[in-house]
């Protein structure tokens, strides 16, 4: 029975982490958030892993994984955004950062029943969507970059971000079945970016090469589009 759960365990973990994020954004601690996002993303990871090499999946577990990333990838992210907005005293406009939330739970039905999402995804997946989303913050250290914490900025990250969750585009997936580097070259070229950058320009890296995963993915389609 131990074993059995767990991975719905972590997957708690998971949940209980974004609530705890949620609480963070409330209090614009937005350097919290980043760490909530980052640790609920590995026990999101784990938490797969661990039910594949203890052969105990189960449709409850399932189930409590996408409310858990509801919480954590849909609704964070979204209020993050939200509070961004308040704190430009965006009114009304504000409300257009739980378009976020709502396409990520689209995202997430979707996921559970699309048969195709096996070596690959369809549509940017809710933790990549978080990170970006959730390390912002570090940009407005960026004067070049102050742009983004405006008003139209903002509504616009909102919609195109909603908008790529759901989309019909293949994006890449850090599933290897083999290490072959021919097979696996956008993968490679993906996590190789991920350790330069983030190794330079530490947290501010995170949203550029969510951005970055995103060209690759479209590259990869455009080069090698699906049959």
């Amino acid at each position: 029975m131990i074993k059995k759960n767990i991975p719905n365990f972590i997957t708690a973990a998971n949940l209980f982490t974004g609530a705890v994020g949620v609480y963070f954004a409330s209090q614009f601690q937005f350097e919290w958030v980043a760490f909530c996002i980052v640790l609920a993303a590995v026990f999101d990871f784990l938490d797969g892993m661990l039910a594949r090499l203890l052969k105990v999946h189960s449709e409850i577990g399932k189930q409590l994984d996408s409310l858990a990333d509801m919480v954590t990838f849909g609704f964070l992210p979204s209020y993050v955004l939200f509070q961004f907005l308040q704190m430009n005293d965006a009114g009304v406009w504000s409300f257009a950062a739980f378009l976020v939330a709502v396409f990520s739970a689209i995202r997430l039905a979707k996921f559970n029943i699309d048969t195709r999402q096996s070596e690959e995804f369809i549509g940017l997946p809710t933790p990549a969507n978080a990170l970006f989303i959730g390390f912002m913050f570090y940009l407005g250290d960026l004067q070049m970059l102050e742009f983004l914490f405006e008003i139209p900025a903002l509504i616009t990250i909102s919609v195109v971000f909603s908008l790529l969750l759901v989309a019909e585009l293949p994006m890449i997936a850090l599933k290897f079945k083999s290490f072959n580097v021919k097979e696996n070259i956008f993968r490679y070229l993906t996590i190789l970016m991920a350790v330069i950058l983030i190794s330079i320009f530490q947290f501010s890296a995170i949203p550029v090469v969510i951005l970055l995963y995103i060209l690759l993915s479209m590259i990869k389609f455009i080069l090698f589009p699906r049959n």
